[in-house]
């Protein structure tokens, strides 16, 4: 083992002036999610939900996104110790990237397994490459996915594919993933296009982006009422922005289209 980061976070500009991150899993041929990966991602998550990008890539290098978790994480915990470990990777990984008022995208070229496609399924669009494989195999451990995978998966393809997904422990390519509604799109240059729609939504209305999730995340915990009642308050604040009134006036003077934005 080196002393040289797991993980490498970039930033980018883009043409229109947009601020992009770029997070990379950087320790391959494997990408294991061992000590030292989960510590990067947690200052890596740290520094972005401090300073937020317009939108966020997750990608890997390597053949594989991930081999998984690095078993040694889990050997000889006690019941108190298993529960704190999950309770710092939601607070410190999951749920941080969620909450990132951007746009995020998860990239996956290859096999991408347990805790990387726990955190792929917070994301809010996964790509995949027609070769990428998805599992969430803690069963060989006697363990279930314990980072959000089984919840968010069902949120994705519903709650029987969830359980069969995790009860079985098989993998699954990108073409049934994306039948199952969990692979937003299946790209043969997968890292081309995920770089080319994160500039995309990074050029767009961040702060409406932002509202966006904010709606989605009411009517995940809440329902459709749940978010009917928050959305007056998000959407509503969104004219006293920049780009809001921008857009309007530009909609007005030369047509649909045509507004540029500076994420105010």
């Amino acid at each position: 083992m080196t002393d040289q980061k797991a993980t490498r976070l970039e930033r980018e500009t883009t043409d229109g002036g947009a601020e992009v991150a770029t997070l990379t899993l950087a320790n391959p041929p494997l990408n294991l999610f061992d000590r030292a990966m989960l510590d990067a991602l947690i200052e890596d998550f740290a520094e972005l939900s401090a300073n937020p990008p317009r939108a966020l890539l997750l990608r890997a290098e390597g053949k594989l996104v991930s081999g998984g978790v690095d078993v040694h994480v889990f050997d000889g915990l006690s019941v108190d110790q298993g529960a704190e470990l999950w309770r710092t990777l939601f607070a410190q990984i999951i749920h941080p990237v969620e909450a990132l008022p951007c746009p995020v995208v998860f990239a996956a070229h290859g096999l991408t397994l347990t805790a990387a496609f726990e955190i792929a399924l917070a994301c809010d669009i996964i790509l995949a490459a027609p070769k990428a494989k998805f599992g969430l195999v803690e069963t060989v451990v006697g363990l279930t996915p314990s980072m959000g995978g089984p919840q968010r998966l069902a949120e994705r393809a519903g709650s029987g594919r969830a359980r069969e997904f995790v009860m079985t422990g098989d993998l699954y390519d990108a073409a049934t993933m994306a039948e199952w509604g969990v692979v937003n799109a299946v790209h043969d240059d997968v890292d081309t296009a995920a770089r080319a729609l994160t500039h995309r939504l990074a050029q767009g209305p961040t702060m409406a982006h932002a509202a966006t999730k904010k709606i989605i995340e009411a009517w995940r915990s809440g329902g459709v009422a749940h978010a009917d009642s928050v959305t007056p308050a998000v959407s509503g604040a969104l004219f006293d922005t920049a780009d809001l009134q921008g857009a309007v006036r530009s909609f007005l003077e030369v047509g649909p289209g045509k507004a540029t934005y500076t994420g105010r």
